[in-house]
């Protein structure tokens, strides 16, 4: 079972996880991150790394997020592969913790 990042990621888009992940199992989009259900290996490295708590277990994820596992897996097939850590956006910390998010995720 594969750790899903969910919607409190989107336009926090903190990287602290990559750094952690054995398998480099996360990609890039504008505004999100996404897990590779296919390259996770379910080490759970990356979850305690979240700064937005917005990475979980596959059958742990909040109440209404459960859409999250199929755009985790769509997301990965149009986005390029992050191995690094990065700046978070400039607003990241204004965003963390903001509720119905969905509608602001860029492709």
């Amino acid at each position: 079972m594969a750790f899903v990042v969910g919607e409190n990621c989107i336009k926090c888009k903190y990287t602290d996880c990559v750094a952690v992940c054995p398998v480099d199992a996360f990609f890039e989009g504008p505004n999100f991150l996404a897990i590779d259900p296919l390259i996770c290996i379910d080490c759970g490295l990356c979850e305690p790394e979240c700064p937005a708590t917005a990475i979980f277990q596959e059958d742990k994820l909040p109440p209404g997020q459960e859409g999250f596992v199929a755009l985790n897996a769509e997301l990965v097939k149009l986005w390029p592969n992050i191995r690094e850590v990065k700046p978070a956006p400039a607003d990241a910390d204004a965003w963390n913790g903001v509720a119905d998010k969905l509608q602001h995720l860029e492709y």
